[in-house]
């Protein structure tokens, strides 16, 4: 096993058989907002942006000192069992390799031996025995358990220096940079080029906006002249710190990143300590060597601290110091309560909170099934091109059949594979109709005897598999995105968009071409047509399911966004872009946004470059970027589904510490969105005669250009807004039939339900199709007709 291998674990990420970090163990985030920082002095820099030696590190923030000579009484009063030792490093941790990186593309990138004389070979283990130090090896890494987060209890010796217990178990998370949970105001620098590349800025993934040099650009950068540049966290608690994930700039026209940096750390701002190697020289990392590409730097002995420092080094050649960063850290035991208790992440559902491969997805969803077997039903809609099948969980109160009057609802998740909120949220709900159901809760129990729902979690399961390889914090933005073909499933799908807006302009719709259920075109059925298996198959489960009401899960934002995502007018990049049924689509994004805590949060900085919390957290599509060949629109188009993007969190691949904390976010919004489908109005549409339900028969709403569709049995819903609306029902045959349907604010959908005449053609070719008897009543008829002739 390489140091690499060996360390990883210890850091929590699971080792796969290929050696890469594991999904969901390592990874990183991205804002906007913040405040000024200071100008920073030091050496001077040498050609090709080299920095000579930093030398007077110690600076601080005069504004610290009042409240830390407090704390530093504190100190002094239960230094014996505390030991905090202000100013000084940490003991040795046991567990980490010193020096181990992880380069792009899963490659091992270390500092050079010659800098930095790291050749140890083995993973050892510091004890502390009354003074004396033993060191012992490790025979064999355990990988570790699915939360295992440790929080070790911090010991002093003679030496007065924070030290940790023997035995803990490994799994360091990230900090928080990416997922927000570390504020501004926990970020400073030496100085800085611009207000949009603050400190703030400097967060692992953050996106710039669409021009460089506005308020949200792509990274932390220090100011050229700045010989010393510095970035700061402040952890606000002491940490036991592990690792660091780097990456360049984001830009589209720019390329700058760090090449190499050291590492300070300190307690109170003002005395720092150095990272070292084994022969006690400045540690000097190796950085980037691209603007994306996330790099661990696994620390060389963890410390344990309140601030941590990266100290740019060098940096791309005609580029700046630039970066964005993750921080690996451990919480650590605070027995004296000297310092404010953080906030810890948690649920207080018994769930399993932790990132699914294929293999462990279908285990779990097979013990859901297994535990409610008469509310769920597993199938496959298809499979990807790896043939990795795309399982379906179903959970009603009569699983495999459509009964009558009881509509239909998905939630779709993965179709980008990186984005894995999504997937894991599916899981967790599943899990919890489940449990809750057989707790007897009235909510959900009422939610699955009234709906038929259908959870699919993986919609792109290639494109997971690879980000989940790589690890939550090392994935970066792209990797994963697209299916193992290259293609970004949403934008495949057909766009039915263009042809409706042309039959629009030549006032073709809707009595030459339907406003509805528009076909696929000639061009998109051709063989040799670039349309994803995982796309048709999901095609065909549109059209097998009568769909009401459906949610497409996303992540790297904080907003729900509706139909139309496609702009109208061609090449336009944005463009507010509306359907007919507006009013229902903004109401059923503002339940969502409205219920989901993250997006509540008054206190939450933007994520990347806008600020969607000024307008409710909702959007329309095209007025945010113009999306061709999108689910939403397709759904809306060619099936009866009413289905919008929800974008979960600003970390596409949150750390499994943080899963408790985004299930809370969104449990109820989940439940809530569901239960809309049955906000408007419902019924079957029967034939007079027979009273048999009529398959296909049109519903359309005065006023609203665009119709619906009865299922097989003649049943349908119409997702309306509280108002009166006259509804007419027609089909093939029969008389048209109007009626007035008042939708109330009470809950509950209003039945609205239609009887149809068959016109007296239709009845004279089924009698004559079946040689029946002509009844009394159509014989007169038809001599009249005859003897007007």
């Amino acid at each position: 096993m390489s140091r690499l291998s060996a360390a990883l674990p210890l850091l929590g990420c699971r080792i796969p058989e290929s050696g890469c970090g594991r999904a969901g163990d390592c990874r990183g985030a991205w804002g906007g907002g913040g405040r000024a920082s200071r100008k920073g002095r030091g050496a001077p820099q040498t050609p090709a942006g080299r920095r000579e030696p930093t030398k007077n590190l110690g600076t601080a923030r005069s504004s610290t000192l009042p409240a830390m000579w407090g704390l530093l009484l504190a100190v002094t009063a239960f230094a014996p069992s505390v030991g905090l030792g202000l100013g000084a490093p940490s003991a040795s941790v046991p567990g980490l390799a010193p020096g181990s990186t992880l380069a792009p593309h899963s490659s091992v990138a270390q500092p050079s031996t010659k800098a930095n004389e790291t050749s140890e070979r083995h993973v050892r283990l510091r004890v502390i025995k009354k003074k004396k130090i033993v060191v012992k090896k490790r025979k064999k890494l355990r990988q570790p358990g699915p939360l295992g987060t440790a929080r070790p209890l911090v010991t002093t010796h003679s030496a007065k220096t924070l030290t940790l217990p023997e035995k803990q178990e490994p799994g360091c998370p990230p900090l928080g940079l990416e997922s927000l949970r570390v504020s501004d105001s926990q970020l400073e620098a030496s100085s800085s080029q611009s207000f949009g590349l603050g400190a703030h800025r400097g967060r692992l993934n953050i996106q710039s906006g669409l021009e460089d040099g506005d308020l949200y650009d792509g990274a932390w950068c220090a100011e050229q002249q700045d010989t010393e540049p510095w970035l700061q966290v402040d952890a606000k608690n002491p940490v036991r710190f592990a690792g660091i994930v780097t990456q360049g700039r984001n830009s589209v026209w720019r390329y700058d990143w760090v090449t190499s940096f050291k590492v300070q750390f300190s307690n109170d701002s003002q005395t720092w300590w150095k990272s070292r190697n084994s022969t006690g020289m400045d540690m000097v990392f190796p950085a980037n060597s691209d603007a994306e590409t996330p790099v661990l730097n696994l620390l060389p002995e963890p410390q344990v601290a309140r601030f941590i420092r990266l100290l740019p080094q060098t940096w791309f050649q005609g580029g700046a110091p630039c970066l964005r960063a993750e921080i690996l850290a451990c919480p650590v035991s605070d027995p004296n309560d000297l310092f404010p208790e953080a906030h810890t992440l948690g649920s207080s559902d018994s769930l399993d909170f932790r990132h699914h491969n294929y293999k462990a997805m279908r285990k779990l969803m097979k013990q859901v099934n297994e535990q409610c077997p008469n509310i769920t039903r597993i199938y496959s809609i298809g499979k990807s091109h790896q043939g990795l099948k795309l399982y379906v969980m179903e959970m009603s109160d009569h699983p495999g059949e459509h009964e009558l009057g009881e509509p239909e609802v998905r939630y779709v998740a993965g179709m980008h594979g990186n984005e894995a909120l999504g997937r894991e949220l599916l899981l967790l709900l599943m899990q919890f109709l489940c449990h809750e159901f057989l707790r007897g809760d009235p909510r959900v129990t009422r939610l699955l005897t009234e709906t038929r729902i259908h959870l699919l979690p993986s919609m792109n399961p290639d494109g997971y598999e690879t980000a989940y390889h790589r690890g939550s914090e090392l994935v970066g933005w792209a990797e994963g995105r697209w299916t193992h073909q290259g293609i970004d499933l949403n934008h495949n799908f057909a766009d039915l968009n263009t042809q409706l807006w042309y039959a629009e302009d030549d006032g073709l719709v809707p009595h030459t071409v339907p406003n509805h259920h528009l076909p696929l075109p000639t061009y998109y059925t051709l063989p040799n047509a670039t349309v994803a298996p995982e796309t048709w198959a999901v095609i065909k489960w549109m059209k097998r399911i009568p769909f009401v009401l459906s949610a497409n899960l996303h992540g790297g934002e904080l907003v729900v966004s509706y139909p139309f995502d496609m702009t109208r007018t061609p090449w336009a990049a944005r463009e507010l872009t509306p359907t007919p049924d507006d009013a229902v689509f903004r109401w059923l994004s503002t339940v969502y946004a409205g219920t989901n805590r993250a997006m509540q949060d008054t206190d939450r900085r933007p994520c990347h470059s806008q600020d969607f919390s000024l307008h409710g957290n909702v959007i329309n599509g095209a007025d945010w970027h113009t999306v061709p060949g999108s689910m939403n629109d397709f759904s809306y188009l060619h099936t009866n589904c009413f289905e919008v993007t929800v974008e979960l969190s600003c970390d596409k691949f949150p750390h499994e510490k943080e899963l408790p904390q985004e299930w809370e976010n969104n449990k109820d919004a989940l439940l809530t969105y569901l239960e809309q489908v049955r906000m408007g109005i419902t019924g079957v549409v029967r034939d007079k005669d027979t009273e048999l339900g009529i398959a296909d028969a049109v519903i359309a709403v005065e006023g609203i250009n665009h119709d619906v569709t009865t299922a097989w049995g003649g049943d349908y819903w119409r997702l309306l807004t509280p108002g009166d609306y006259v509804v007419t029902a027609s089909a093939e045959g029969y008389h048209t039939v109007r009626q007035h349907c008042q939708v109330t604010f009470e809950e509950g959908p209003v039945p609205c339900n239609f009887l149809l005449t068959k016109t007296p053609k239709e009845r004279l070719r089924e009698l004559l199709a079946t040689r029946g008897k002509l009844p009394p009543d159509l014989r007169r008829k038809l001599e009249r007709l005859r003897g007007q002739k």
